[in-house]
């Protein structure tokens, strides 16, 4: 297996372009996980408030042999906090729950335009501030579209380091892609294999049996290949080996075209315009 290249963000943190995803991953089964990926050379983990499991996260960390500062960690903001003071309270539950006093990236996880008056701009300022304290070493956003971005430009006087946004080859989201290239935001990519839907897909699995690889490590090569950040999830152990062993192999410039050819405009998530779901 390949090193594991990092990108450098605006503000001129670097950040490892693969990491391990824990969506969907039960807190009980978390902690193992997160072990088997760290121990397959995993060292970018993305977890969120919203998925319930930080605190076992952190515990995986800590079990580990690896230093804190070995491992670069993501959490983002729950929807019912974007009110200043409880994001203040909500982040400081966040570093008691990894047990660690700073995160390497802070998101917020949706815009939210019509909840909170669609006042996500003084919710990015309060990231702002963890930011300036040093306890959020970079900070952006998830799931905001060209138009929640041009606000925070025009508005705002630090711009987010990181959009994450669903891409895959069946939903290509070319117009906000172009937009964070144009501005300097690296784009992290969530859902990466459309939750499976493009592993069938004739061109892709017929790439991969060229290639002797996986219609998963096709995709996931063709993210790297587009400067995405990626973190596929699982909790079985030959698929957490498997899904980072894509650094021996290139796709061809052709190759790579043909996978961004199969874009229809599928969205497997919400979108970002219209949900406004406050977890329980």
């Amino acid at each position: 297996m390949g090193s594991i290249p990092s990108l450098t963000l605006n503000n001129g943190n670097t950040i490892p372009q693969f990491g391990f995803g824990v969506f969907q991953i039960d807190p009980a089964d978390t902690v193992k996980a997160t072990r088997l990926a760290l121990e397959a050379g995993y060292r970018h983990i993305d977890t969120a408030q919203m998925y319930g499991n930080e605190r076992e996260v952190g515990q995986a960390v800590a079990e580990s042999d690896l230093d804190r500062s070995e491992v670069f960690i993501t959490s983002k903001l729950n929807n019912g906090y974007h009110e200043p003071a409880d994001a203040r309270r909500a982040f400081d539950g966040t570093l008691e729950a990894l047990g660690t006093d700073y995160v390497d990236l802070f998101l917020i996880h949706w815009p939210l335009p019509t909840r909170y008056g669609g006042d996500y701009v003084s919710t990015w300022n309060t990231l702002i501030e963890f930011y300036r304290e040093g306890r959020a070493r970079s900070i952006g956003v998830s799931n905001f579209q060209p138009h929640h971005l041009r606000r925070l430009h025009e508005e705002t006087e630090l711009p987010p380091a990181v959009n994450q946004i669903e891409v895959h080859p069946y939903f290509t989201q070319d117009d906000v892609r172009a937009f964070c290239r144009e501005h300097q935001i690296a784009v992290e990519a969530w859902s990466p294999i459309g939750q499976g839907l493009v592993l069938d897909d004739p061109t892709i699995v017929s790439i991969a049996r060229r290639l002797d690889k996986t219609p998963a490590q096709v995709v996931l090569r063709w993210h790297i290949q587009h400067d995405h950040i990626v973190f596929p999830k699982s909790v079985t152990p030959e698929r957490i080996a498997e899904n980072i062993d894509i650094f021996d192999f290139e796709l061809s410039s052709q190759d790579s075209e043909a996978i961004s050819a199969l874009d229809r405009g599928q969205r497997t998530g919400p979108d970002p315009d219209t949900f406004d779901m406050i977890p329980e």
